[in-house]
């Protein structure tokens, strides 16, 4: 008589998998002891909640191969559409929901710079050097699309480890340079990795290279525009039909379905859902997220931050545990050593890909910076350099849709599965518990106070800036009238202030009376701000 005759629940039916039951208990538990050994591990500089859901799942998939005697299992594998369209998007979403505007902006055209370029130029390197070294190790069977995504696969930084060895409050102008670069930088290697596998080796011109710019331009720019349009139509609705005389949770219900509804229609229109869901985030936080009431505010802020933060100990409780399939590592058949050097070689390129850009890029921007406050030391630049090391799931689902298909069931596609978890595991490992003390060491153990994002302040220069573009009284005398800066001249010798400056005007006339925002206050007499109004006007 089988066990399972015994239960009094048939859990074989259709509808109700043992299999399934028991991987989300592991799961549930796995993400209850991070959550309890992060609480514990908060004030140490050395530990983060990745790096201890990462090596909770290496310990997990450890005692799921002593228990079924090292056979492999259905709970180890890596699912490319449980990551893109379930765990990541609320991730990106509140990393753009959460951001700091007004930094971010400010930095934008940097963090463009080396998201774009930056990432072609590390894609550059590490293809040229995987095509010039692996031949020398011995790996001869790869084609020259697999060295190109090789080359994709591994540029890709690990935004969602950025996210927890960076802190917005301590270094505000690095963790918006290395997180906006780490979103730009996901989406511009998925688009490389795509254009990979769609484009004719045997037909290569400058016709070819001028159409894969025309695609990465008309991604970035589509992706960016729907997820700002998806954004202010969930202000509009909200604003307009004012959901929260009746309902708060519709409120929430509508918020959380239309980002997570932009994420779909990008990736459908074969658009970046990364950057999509991002600038969605971002638009959904200035005029949204004021329109619905106080109740519903505190609870979108919290809700949002929640799903992100389980999210993110999933995935690297998955890429824990998935480390450990061990039929992908018996399908290798690679040495030791073979192993160690595949793997060496590529996160050596990762290092010399990642310098080759952030420190050239860096002292070109300071040569055309004029304030001193703009200007990117070269302890800043190692920080960059470093922190953005770390690979993650983006890396390993990129480098599964390439190698494990089932018609490339090869030893040396394996082995790219295997070397490419061992470069994820390490540098997160290594990296991301080395990041804090060398930020500490370096940068915050001598740092000035900083005045905070979320103040309007500007400096001497900005308010400069902007009497000149108004016509400032006290440079004029009796005689002769204010002279009036034109705009193009503010534009060019202050492009940032000006166009700040610009688009402050414009919202505040045009886009918050449409689109609601800070300053519009639903009337609830039920809520606190409700009460507040109803005892001014008595």
């Amino acid at each position: 008589m089988s066990s399972h005759e015994h239960l009094p629940l048939e859990l074989d039916s259709s509808f109700l998998n043992t299999s399934t039951i028991i991987a989300l208990c592991v799961f549930f538990a796995l993400l209850c002891a991070c959550i309890i050994i992060g609480h514990l591990l908060e004030e140490n500089r050395w530990a983060n909640e990745s790096i201890t859901a990462l090596l909770l799942g290496l310990c997990a998939g450890g005692v799921v191969l002593l228990i079924r005697k090292g056979a492999s299992s259905h709970l180890l594998k890596f699912s490319e559409d449980l990551f893109f369209l379930y765990l990541l998007p609320p991730i990106i979403f509140n990393a753009g929901f959460q951001v700091k505007k007004k930094r971010f902006f400010k930095n934008f055209s940097t963090i463009l710079l080396f998201g774009i370029f930056g990432t072609v130029i590390s894609f550059c390197i590490i293809s040229l050097g995987v095509f010039w070294i692996f031949r020398k190790i011995g790996v001869k069977s790869l084609s020259l699309k697999d060295h190109l995504a090789i080359g994709a696969i591994m540029s890709a930084t690990d935004s969602v480890c950025t996210l927890q060895v960076l802190s917005q409050d301590e270094t505000p102008f690095l963790y918006s340079i290395v997180f906006g670069e780490g979103v730009v930088n996901d989406a511009t290697s998925i688009v490389l990795f795509n254009s990979v596998q769609t484009l004719d080796f045997h037909n290569i011109d400058g016709l070819t290279v001028l159409k894969l710019i025309g695609t990465f331009l008309y991604l970035l720019f589509t992706s960016t525009a729907l997820g700002i349009a998806v954004g202010l139509l969930s202000a509009f609705i909200i604003k307009t039909l004012y959901f929260g005389r009746h309902s708060t949770d519709r409120e929430f219900a509508l918020m959380i379905l239309m980002a997570y509804l932009s994420y779909l229609l990008a990736e459908l229109l074969n658009l970046s859902g990364i950057l999509t869901v991002f600038f969605c985030g971002i638009v959904m936080s200035h005029y949204t997220w004021h329109n619905v009431t106080e109740s519903s505010r505190i609870t979108t802020k919290h809700a949002f931050a929640t799903m992100s933060f389980i999210a993110e100990t999933f995935i690297f409780l998955y890429v824990g545990m998935d480390a450990l399939d061990i039929d992908k590592w018996r399908e290798s058949k690679a040495s030791a050593g073979t192993s160690a050097a595949v793997s060496s070689t590529l996160f050596a390129l990762v290092l010399v890909g990642r310098a080759a850009f952030v420190f050239p890029i860096a002292n070109i921007l300071n040569c055309v910076q004029k304030r001193e406050s703009s200007k990117i030391h070269f302890k800043q630049q190692v920080i960059m350099w470093w922190a953005g090391l770390m690979r993650g799931a983006v890396t390993i689902a990129l480098s599964y849709n390439q190698f494990a298909s089932s018609t490339r069931k090869s030893p040396e596609s394996a082995l790219m599965i295997t070397s490419t978890i061992i470069v994820v595991l390490f540098s997160t490992i290594v990296c991301g518990s080395v990041t804090k003390p060398l930020i500490e060491a370096v940068l915050l153990r001598h740092r000035k106070p900083m005045v905070s994002d979320f103040t309007d302040n500007v400096s001497l220069e900005d308010l400069g800036v902007l009497l000149l573009e108004s016509g400032d009284p006290s440079n004029s005398n009796n005689n002769q009238p204010a002279r009036r800066a034109s705009s193009l001249r503010l534009l060019i010798s202050h492009p940032t202030t000006t166009v700040h400056y610009f688009w402050r005007k414009f919202d505040d006339r045009f886009m918050r009376p449409m689109f609601g925002g800070r300053g519009f206050v639903p009337f609830v007499p039920s809520t606190p701000t409700g009460a507040a109004d109803e005892s001014s006007s008595a």
